[in-house]
């Protein structure tokens, strides 16, 4: 999975080779679920270690996990922990406790990166302010907020060009079967929207079951009933990776957005125009373009970039029988922690 483009986008960030001045402080990575924005940032973490001689900081800030996510305060807790504070000089209060760790970031270049966020309250506390510091955060929202306030600048990580989610494919499998046939781990791939998380799951099930037929596991993936079963690995805790991360996102839709995007899985096709989401959801036209534009809303759709055919089409990262309304429960949007 090269995402060339994208990680031209990030070293674009960086000023120069002689380790001056970022171009911006603040970078965001949107994209739906299963796109491989923290693979994508780690990888490109790595390859600009030598940029930031003073460390990097990470932290998980479990925005759309099961669980609480983590808040801002918390997360400047563990950050000056790292940067070398002592645990009785923490500043209990969360102002407090940024002035101090924007003191200490003020002279030094470190890379950050805010993985996984919900909310702009829990980036912002996080962000250093002045000095040569660079912020990177993984969301499937788009954080619009940091753009206007923040001057962010963003990347929105699609779905993969079908012949890197057909390179994907066969790199996995190819120990276990020697036989490539690129017609048919095609047809696999556009089973899996060509999403990163969902064809390493139909890999590994291809490589740890050599003698079942790549036709028989598309069957699979075509057959409603046994979708979900067929992207489960089924084997840890990972098991259901696929669909509990479009669950998390659905959750976090607002009620208006999410009752559209349960119409919508009864459309026929993987992509839908503007008209039809609006005559599925009985929306006028411009309710029906503010449902699928929400900043939450990308978390279970996309749109492909602008042609003249296809400027208003919207293409589902699933299929849309994932998500008809007998998949998913009808919740409103979460509430997330922040300060």
């Amino acid at each position: 999975m090269n995402r060339t483009a994208e990680l031209g986008q990030l070293n674009a960030v960086l000023a120069g080779r002689d380790g001056g001045d970022v171009v911006i402080s603040v970078q965001v990575v949107a994209g739906t679920a299963g796109a491989g924005k923290t693979s994508l940032v780690l990888r490109w973490a790595h390859q600009v270690k030598d940029r930031f001689p003073d460390g990097q900081l990470f932290v998980n800030l479990r925005g759309y996990d099961p669980g609480e996510p983590v808040t801002a305060d918390q997360a400047l807790q563990r950050f000056l922990r790292a940067l070398g504070v002592a645990a009785g000089d923490l500043p209990q209060d969360t102002d407090d406790a940024a002035a101090l760790y924007r003191s200490l970031l003020s002279d030094r270049r470190v890379l950050i990166v805010l993985d996984n966020a919900a909310t702009v309250s829990q980036v912002r506390p996080l962000l250093p302010g002045s000095g040569n510091s660079l912020v990177v955060v993984t969301s499937r929202n788009r954080l619009a907020g940091l753009a206007v306030r923040d001057g962010a600048h963003r990347i929105t990580l699609g779905t993969l060009p079908e012949p890197e989610a057909v390179a994907l494919l066969h790199a996995v499998t190819k120990d276990y079967r020697p036989e490539y046939d690129e017609d048919k781990l095609a047809e696999l791939a556009r089973y899996c929207a060509r999403l990163p998380l969902a064809l390493r799951i139909a890999a590994e099930r291809a490589a740890s079951h050599p003698y079942l037929r790549l036709d028989d596991l598309i069957s699979d993936l075509r057959d409603e009933s046994a979708l979900w079963d067929t992207l489960s690995t089924g084997i840890d805790e990972e098991a259901e990776a696929v669909r509990s991360v479009f669950a998390w996102s659905y959750r976090a839709l607002s009620a208006h957005s999410a009752r559209l995007f349960r119409l919508l899985g009864l459309h026929p096709g993987a992509e839908f125009g503007l008209a039809a989401a609006a005559a599925l959801g009985d929306l006028p036209h411009h309710r029906a373009r503010r449902c699928s534009t929400t900043s939450s809303a990308p978390t279970c759709w996309s749109r492909p970039p602008r042609t003249a055919s296809s400027s208003t089409t919207c293409c589902a990262p699933t299929r849309p029988t994932w998500c008809r309304p007998r998949k998913l429960p009808r919740t409103g949007p979460r509430r997330y922690g922040g300060s």
